[in-house]
């Protein structure tokens, strides 16, 4: 069965008149924000290195990491086969984020069999990897394969988008946003989209 793929900005346009049509509440919230943008990046061994380096830190202190690896050859498999865990660390990275990267070579994932798997299949291959969690494993599924139902319900942005719509108290755990997502099917990584636009929107920071 042939997956569909949110890839570019028709299909985008395609899955939120689509979403429209099936809930009224994040009807309005497409029509505040205005433009729900797509968020499309590379797949590959880069992209998930790149995630694991950006855990816990800032987009800014992800990007001046990112940079001297970058610098030092340090962003392909075969060079951090070959070099010390002293000259990873010289590059910014923790001592856990240095097992997190020797872990993601180790398991020598193939990236072009992800590309044809399910969602579910694509998670559940991932978090098998020590330093990548179901956040992250989502995150990839979403942005770098264009899977159009992915709901990172953990994402505390996501969470306290949903609690600004809803009018909730608190924000809503993940199991709450699980159940509200479903309304979103299968459109979920749309309504995704349109959260963080309207998170950004609201709290005057981006989400991811």
């Amino acid at each position: 069965m042939r997956l569909i793929k949110i890839e570019n900005e028709q299909a985008l346009n395609n899955a939120l008149s689509e979403l429209v049509k099936t809930d009224t509440d994040m009807a309005s919230v497409i029509k505040s924000v205005g433009k729900v943008n797509l968020r499309n990046r590379e797949d590959g061994f880069q992209a998930l290195l790149r995630a694991i380096v950006g855990q816990q830190l800032s987009v800014k202190a992800a990007a001046a990491i990112w940079a001297k690896l970058e610098l030092a050859g340090l962003i392909f498999e075969q060079k951090i086969n070959f070099c010390t865990d002293e000259k990873l660390r010289e590059c910014g990275l923790s001592r856990q984020k240095v097992k997190y990267t020797r872990a993601l070579v180790a398991a020598e994932i193939d990236y072009n069999e992800l590309r044809s798997l399910t969602t579910d299949q694509v998670i559940e291959v991932l978090i098998k990897v020590s330093g990548i969690g179901r956040w992250t494993a989502e995150i990839y599924a979403m942005f770098s394969l264009n899977h159009p139902d992915v709901f990172p319900a953990g994402d505390l942005a996501l969470q306290e988008a949903t609690r600004i719509l809803y009018n909730l108290k608190d924000r809503p755990k993940e199991k709450e946003m699980r159940s509200i997502a479903e309304r979103w099917k299968p459109w979920c990584s749309v309504a995704s989209l349109a959260l963080w636009e309207y998170y950004a929107k609201n709290k005057n920071r981006e989400g991811v």
